[in-house]
């Protein structure tokens, strides 16, 4: 399935980059967990594992390491939108703001 068919307003967004990188720019909405914070912080994650939840970073290899990280642990409905800038255009097209 394609990310841009399972995305739309009730996706929860995570931005595994660091507090620095979100201040700079980030998703409306999104939460702000680190990777490296991925496994301890994962109770913060509203439905992870039964609604949809997309993580996102700057070029899409820190999410895949998130996504892998979580689904390792047993998690589904989680996938990995790329970077912040793949994920807005994503939103654009759709009419998400």
């Amino acid at each position: 399935m394609k990310l841009s068919e399972i995305i739309d307003a009730s996706t929860q967004f995570v931005d595994v980059r660091t507090p620095e990188e979100f201040a700079a720019g980030h998703i409306a909405g999104a939460l702000n967990i680190p990777l490296s914070d991925i496994s301890r912080r994962k109770n913060e994650i509203k439905g992870l594992g039964s609604n949809v939840v997309v993580c996102y970073c700057r070029s899409g290899s820190r999410s895949g390491l998130a996504v892998s990280q979580l689904q390792r642990e047993g998690y589904g409905m989680i996938y990995n939108g790329g970077s912040l800038e793949a994920v807005r255009s994503l939103l654009a097209k759709k009419g998400i703001h």
